[in-house]
């Protein structure tokens, strides 16, 4: 579902973008003098976008304003609701386990998220991690955060993070595989002074 949901997101946004492009393209160029073709709205470059007469036409109405101001409202309502919907991170509530009899067994992805980031802040080096379990409960994804402490290898980290704490939550779920998206940072620290 989250596919579909990119994939129309993208089409959505690319002829937006083109519409916008070719409308806002083509009143340059009439601007800067070429001269449109006979069904274009603007006939030369001292053509205006709205007369005064279409600017002013409902002005005096007294509904005017209030729907202007509504219409606005509800589509900043809807832009709103758009972009929360598409930058929000799901988080996955459950992970299914294969138990062996076909029925399966529910675990909560917080506690799973909880063991992971337990195991993967006990590793060498790593002052503190976070992990975000995605995906769908047959087919989940983590996102790990790690907070490195000073002068540790970030490839050791991320190895250790791998063949333990990563293949233990991949193991005690039953899981094939585990896809992860980690992210390292180091703590901020005074720079050291050489002698």
């Amino acid at each position: 579902m989250r596919a579909v949901l990119r994939v129309v997101n993208r089409v959505l946004i690319g002829l937006v973008g083109l519409v916008l492009l070719v409308i806002g393209g083509s009143v340059l160029a009439v601007g800067l003098g070429l001269d449109p073709p006979s069904w274009w709205i603007h006939d030369s470059k001292h053509d205006v976008l709205l007369s005064e007469a279409e600017r002013t036409r409902w002005r005096s109405e007294g509904w005017w304003w209030p729907t202007v101001i509504a219409a606005l409202a509800v589509l900043a309502l809807l832009a709103l609701w758009w972009l929360t919907a598409n930058l929000r991170r799901h988080r996955l509530t459950e992970v299914l386990v294969d138990t062996g009899d076909g029925e399966g067994a529910l675990l909560r992805g917080r506690a799973l998220e909880s063991v992971l980031a337990s195991e993967a802040t006990g590793a060498r080096g790593v002052q503190r991690a976070r992990a975000h379990l995605t995906g769908r409960r047959l087919a989940p994804e983590a996102r790990v955060r790690l907070l490195l402490e000073p002068h540790v290898d970030p490839g050791t980290a991320l190895d250790d993070l791998t063949t333990r704490a990563l293949a233990h939550a991949r193991g005690s779920a039953g899981l094939a595989s585990l896809p992860t998206e980690v992210r390292l940072r180091g703590v901020k620290h005074r720079a050291e002074r050489v002698s």
